[in-house]
């Protein structure tokens, strides 16, 4: 446990010093958010806000994973692993915010090339876990006392899981601190559980939430920067590939219960109009109907950490008899 306290505090003042420096430069390479007009027309007062402020986050925490996994001693792998998946993630969402904010392509990458960047980082990540030995066919299933093994199985679960949760958090990632203040209570469920049961992942979880800490004091109501795809992108990858490092991607249907329902929300949408012709929601993902409902940005930010933090204690108590 003292090696991951000490990541997420190296991360958290890496970050906090990063950020500062990392927001006036982006201003000057006029990195700036570009508003969807199919979005809130309130967000619009937003545009210019510098973006790809993930980059901060992203560089803490993999400095903070290797300085302290120079003095951890084993399992090296069960950091750099997870740690190279995230980064792989990251560098996809960094292509897509460049296309975005220097080609002044506002969609950024189109959905397939997106898609067959993340099937190949998933499938690349899930085979080197297998073939280290970091994971096997040994799956948690919630509220059971055991394990069960799936064998192979757990080659196509892994590298789903890592699609779903990586598109998840990039939707999330629609208001001001929503996604990394998520993010930071998924990491601290996965830091403990790493402790528990004595997996070094837990390690690079720390940092991630240490750096996820830090961002939060630059991307709290009122933003002054936005973590882009880029962040997105690489916390949904650090989060899906530790819980597979601990044999628990299914508790993220739980613990991750905010990011899931984001992304149905979407899909009901989509599925209701094109079958229906209406709507199901005022507007989706489904922050944005809450904030069509007269909720502030902040209500609905602390109500959704509130929700985490609850399948949080209710994803505990679904592992406790292991």
């Amino acid at each position: 446990m003292n090696y991951m306290i000490i990541s997420a505090a190296i991360s958290l003042i890496l970050g906090l010093l990063f950020t500062p420096v990392l927001i006036p430069f982006l201003r000057r390479l006029k990195f700036g958010q570009s508003i969807r007009e199919e979005g809130p027309n309130w967000h619009r007062v937003k545009s210019g806000t510098p973006t790809m402020g993930g980059i901060a986050f992203i560089a803490s925490s993999v400095l903070a994973s290797l300085i302290v996994m120079f003095f951890a001693g084993d399992n090296k792998l069960k950091i750099l692993i997870p740690l190279l998946t995230a980064l792989a993630y990251g560098i996809v969402g960094f292509a897509d915010d460049y296309i975005k904010v220097v080609k002044k392509r506002n969609l950024g990458l189109s959905a397939k090339q997106k898609f067959l960047a993340q099937l190949a980082v998933s499938v690349i990540s899930t085979i080197s876990m297998h073939y280290t030995g970091c994971i096997s066919g040994e799956l948690i299933i919630p509220f059971l006392s055991h394990s069960v093994d799936i064998g192979l199985w757990m080659i196509p679960l892994t590298v789903l899981v890592q699609l779903s949760v990586v598109n998840s958090v990039n939707l999330t990632d629609g208001l001001d601190g929503l996604a990394s203040s998520i993010t930071f209570i998924v990491s601290l469920f996965l830091v403990v559980c790493a402790y528990a049961f004595q997996n070094a992942s837990g390690i690079f979880m720390a940092a991630v939430a240490g750096g996820c800490i830090a961002f939060l004091v630059f991307n709290a109501n009122p933003a002054k920067v936005f973590m882009g795809d880029t962040g997105s992108l690489y916390l949904g990858g650090a989060i899906a590939a530790v819980a597979s490092l601990l044999n628990m991607p299914l508790l993220l249907i739980i613990v991750g219960g905010v990011f899931l329902i984001e992304t149905l929300s979407v899909i009901l949408q989509v599925a209701s109009f094109k079958l229906t012709g209406k709507r199901i929601f005022k507007m989706s993902p489904i922050h944005h109907h809450f904030e069509m409902c007269g909720l502030t940005e902040t209500k609905i930010v602390l109500s959704f950490s509130l929700v985490t933090l609850i399948l949080c204690i209710i994803g505990f108590l679904a592992v406790r008899g292991l």
